[in-house]
């Protein structure tokens, strides 16, 4: 079963808004609880003071006569405070002053539990079929009297408006909080698809690339840092498509030129034969021809096969001990009656191993040795010197003669690239010797180069 893919869009919003919600809500409830701790703090102090002067009006008793004038002045203290109530009794739990209509939970009048500070504690008081919050404190008060125990005396007050309070800030900061919430997530999906914008550009850009629109590169100054590197590798990829395609163009277009002309020579020289009777001679004559100009296709098509897996990574040589210099003797020797008809005269310098494909090695040298010797005037010189100098081997052919020019010299590694094209014709080859030796030195681990001047041409 498939699955809808989630755009990062989406997701970097999603993200977003729910960050922005946990932080509102944990804010949220800091500010409800610091508000709540706000009221209870500003709670105690207010019951605290009413202790501190009731204590000191239970410092002037001097006898149990005293207490009933002294209450009388203490009730109106306490009628200056809205909602506070309190209760009075002796160390023998006898009530000797309680505020109409209050009870207060036990826990609050047991003398054992009674501490300094005193700790609040919150109940709610039945009244009038309503149930009314109620929070206060408890405290033992010494009176005039030497001998007389202290007296335990409870305060509370009545934290309706408190509560109704926070009821009605609890709801508005939490309908804030859901509000700012939905708020930030819509700022999030702006601020996401604005974000996202070079990236629909980059899209948009490299959709419209085709085989005639292979120019195309992104501006570096209108993406921002963060997508600088995917717009460097994008308009590098560009850059290697535009030039393979390229590449593949001047191919074919070459492939195409290089085989139409022996099939052209096939299908004139055929149809002159057979344009009339001819002998058995004359018939035989025309297919060695044919078979000259088939076998140069075949050599073409074999090429170009080894050419196309080299630029594929599809040439994987043998790993075998391999003496160049052994190579290059047997090679002189090959090309010996060539080299003899122009006179040259050919040398060898140096020795060195490598591992290596001996078959595709001695292809490589075959190459550079047969252009070498090609391109020699008569008289002239052929050289290969091998040096071996910190576990590298260079192998240099060198031949004196006319100097290659700089701009010819950069392409001749181009297949069917020819740097004299007078020798095109005549069974020169296809321009491809120079662009199979590269492949087999790359494939190798190697590399290839060429410098001339007025002393000769050097591989």
């Amino acid at each position: 079963m498939s699955h809808r893919r989630k755009s990062i869009g989406f997701r970097l919003t999603l993200l977003f808004a729910v960050v922005s919600t946990v932080i509102l809500v944990v804010l949220g409830m800091l500010t409800g609880k610091t508000v709540q701790q706000h009221f209870v703090e500003q709670d105690i102090e207010l019951l605290t003071g009413d202790l501190h002067r009731i204590g000191r009006v239970l410092e002037k008793v001097r006898g149990s006569a005293d207490l009933p004038a002294l209450l009388a002045p203490l009730e109106d203290t306490l009628a200056g405070h809205q909602g506070l109530v309190m209760l009075v009794r002796d160390a023998d739990d006898r009530i000797l002053y309680a505020s109409a209509g209050v009870r207060f939970p036990p826990g609050l009048l047991e003398r054992g539990a009674v501490s300094t500070p005193p700790r609040p504690l919150s109940w709610r008081q039945d009244a009038a079929h309503q149930a009314r919050p109620m929070r206060g404190v408890a405290a033992l008060l010494p009176t005039g009297v030497a001998a007389q125990p202290p007296l335990l005396v409870a305060v509370a007050l009545d934290i309706t408006h408190h509560e109704h309070f926070m009821v009605s800030f609890q709801r508005t900061l939490w309908l804030f909080v859901a509000a700012a919430a939905v708020s930030a997530g819509a700022l999030g999906w702006l601020v996401v698809r604005r974000g996202l914008a070079p990236l629909h550009a980059i899209r948009h850009g490299a959709a419209g690339v085709s085989a005639t629109r292979l120019h195309f590169r992104l501006s570096p100054g209108s993406i921002p840092v963060e997508l600088a590197e995917l717009a460097d590798t994008l308009n590098a990829m560009f850059a290697r498509l535009e030039d393979s395609f390229q590449r593949l163009k001047e191919f074919s277009s070459d492939l195409a030129h290089e085989l139409r002309t022996p099939i052209s020579n096939l299908l004139t020289q055929t149809q002159v034969v057979l344009s009339r009777a001819r002998s058995v001679d004359e018939y035989q004559e025309v297919l060695v021809s044919n078979v000259e100009e088939l076998e140069r296709m075949a050599r073409m098509v074999g090429d170009m096969l080894f050419l196309a897996q080299a630029d594929n990574g599809l040439v994987v040589p043998r790993r075998e001990t391999v003496d160049l210099a052994q190579q290059v003797r047997e090679l002189f020797d090959y090309f010996d009656a060539l080299a003899e008809n122009k006179s040259l005269r050919l040398s060898l310098s140096g020795s060195g191993e490598v591992l290596g494909d001996t078959l595709m090695l001695r292809r490589s040298l075959a190459n550079l040795l047969s252009n070498a010797i090609r391109h020699t005037p008569v008289g002239g010189r052929v050289a290969v010197r091998i040096d071996t100098t910190q576990g590298s081997t260079v192998l240099a052919v060198e031949n004196t003669g006319e100097p290659i020019p700089a701009e010819k010299l950069t392409r001749v590694f181009e297949r069917f690239y020819r740097a004299d094209p007078s020798h095109h014709r005549g069974g020169e080859g296809a321009g491809l010797g120079l662009a199979i030796t590269r492949a087999i030195i790359r494939a190798h681990g190697g590399e290839i180069s060429a410098r001339s001047g007025s002393d000769g041409t050097s591989f």
